[in-house]
């Protein structure tokens, strides 16, 4: 049965807590799943949840740990001694292990490292900081199965066995030669049926996928999606097999990518959580509030400009909302659809071809909108015909410019190495409301003759 966390069970958790009953903790919680126990840490008080770390083995609260939200997990690493955050280290993959040390203050990280009993898997850690988190070296683990192309499929066996100790899944075998440059990969059926003097050259498929160290982690999404996959090596420039990118590595890489991008299209720069400071918060978002204001301002003066349509042509004015929202919809709308597909690289054609379907699709938008507002305005509004006429026209100009700016800025902005996403939200909003109601007043000046 699933576990589920009851108030009970929680507040059973706190008083063996309170009264610092580690055996008892232990005897509790020994055998949970490090999900289940990371829900338990995440609804315990920091100082309640580090004593449970303390109190349980390494093996189950080290991937807890990585399960948290980066900020109760530095919260509770900076409870633990370097002694401590080194114990959890050793049983973590080397990926694991090098994200929370690249958490941890620089004069602390040396102190953890220098503690780490195993050399090999110290070294490892501190190799991996090196790379930049978002490229296939920062998201990649040291811990793989590799054999060589002249062993025979026996000693192949033998080696593999003690490989596969520091292993938690084996999604490959992969095939180096004695320079360790990445030949191929193994086929466990091929190895288990061949004779045991055959060598590994005659039986590895030399067809591999595979990433450079330095190929940036959408790129390696993009990769394992497309053919499906498990785990893909990584290689150097030379060709030498460095280490591999497991599946649950790059979803969460995925989903980071699509929380960054999330609020930048509200609205709200850097990554940032609900709970961070307000000073935090309120730099990731003043910046985009102060666009819109200054749109406001921009759309303020467009309506000023034309004044005296107020006095002739009052009911014009009740429809400058309407134009404003339609406008900041089908951009975003638009930029939406684009940013979208170029995240996931399925935005086929070229620029020219995809504004041609645009243009369409807002046409035909905006004929059907304008209709159906050409009748409103008229039956309910009282407007004279050529008011109507005006804002007819106005809601179909709109719509296509606004959807021709939703869908060009953001491809303009991916051609130049900016971000997309930072083209939807208010940067589109606020854009296209300017626009609409220059356009607006425009059309009926054109059509009204004030």
């Amino acid at each position: 049965m699933a576990f589920q966390l009851t108030p009970e069970f929680l507040e059973n958790v706190e008083q063996l807590v309170a009264q610092k009953k580690r055996k008892a903790i232990r005897d509790l919680m020994g055998g949970f799943h490090f999900a289940d126990l990371a829900e338990v840490l995440d609804a315990l008080e920091i100082d309640h949840a580090t004593y449970l770390v303390k109190s349980l083995e390494s093996d189950v609260t080290s991937e807890a740990l990585m399960e948290l939200d980066d900020d109760v997990r530095e919260k509770i690493l900076d409870r633990l001694s370097p002694n401590e955050i080194a114990r959890e280290l050793e049983e973590m993959d080397t990926d694991d292990a090098a994200d929370v040390v690249s958490e941890l203050d620089i004069a602390i990280q040396r102190k953890v490292i220098d503690r780490i009993e195993d050399e090999e898997h110290a070294a490892d850690i501190v190799e991996l900081l090196k790379y930049d988190e978002d490229t296939a070296g920062g998201l990649m683990a040291k811990e793989l199965v590799k054999v060589k192309d002249t062993w025979t499929t026996a000693g192949c066996i033998r080696e593999m066995r003690r490989q596969a100790k520091n292993v938690t899944r084996v999604h490959s075998i992969y095939v180096v030669d004695k320079d360790g440059v990445l030949k191929g990969r193994l086929s466990l059926k091929d190895l288990l049926t061949a004779p045991e003097r055959a060598r590994i050259a005659d039986i590895y498929i030399p067809k591999v996928d595979y990433v450079t160290d330095t190929t940036e982690g959408e790129e390696v999404a993009r990769i394992m999606q497309k053919y499906d996959l498990e785990a893909i090596p990584v290689v150097n420039n030379a060709g030498v097999l460095l280490g591999r990118v497991t599946i649950d590595d790059i979803v969460d890489f995925i989903r980071e990518e699509a929380e960054k991008d999330y609020q930048m299209a509200a609205g709200i720069s850097g990554d940032v959580e609900a709970d961070d400071s307000l000073g935090k918060l309120t730099k990731a978002r003043l910046p985009w509030l102060l666009i819109g204001m200054f749109g406001g301002i921009g759309a303020a003066s467009i309506i000023d400009g034309f004044g005296t349509i107020l006095n002739d042509f009052p009911n014009l004015f009740l429809f400058v909302p309407l134009i404003q929202a339609t406008a900041g919809n089908v951009g975003v709308q638009s930029s939406a659809i684009v940013v979208q597909g170029l995240a996931n690289d399925t935005l086929k054609g070229n620029i020219a071809a995809r504004l041609l379907k645009e243009t369409a699709l807002a046409l035909i938008n905006g004929l059907s909108i304008a209709l159906i507002v050409l009748i409103f305005s008229h039956l309910f509004f009282e407007t004279t015909y050529l008011e109507s006429i005006s804002i007819g026209i106005a809601v179909i100009v709109v719509i296509l410019i606004a959807a021709l700016v939703g869908t060009f800025v953001p491809m303009l902005l991916d051609k130049k190495g900016i971000d997309p996403a930072v083209a939807t939200g208010p940067f589109i909003t606020t854009s296209n409301d300017v626009f609409g109601i220059l356009i607006y007043f425009l059309i009926a000046k054109i059509i009204l003759g004030f």
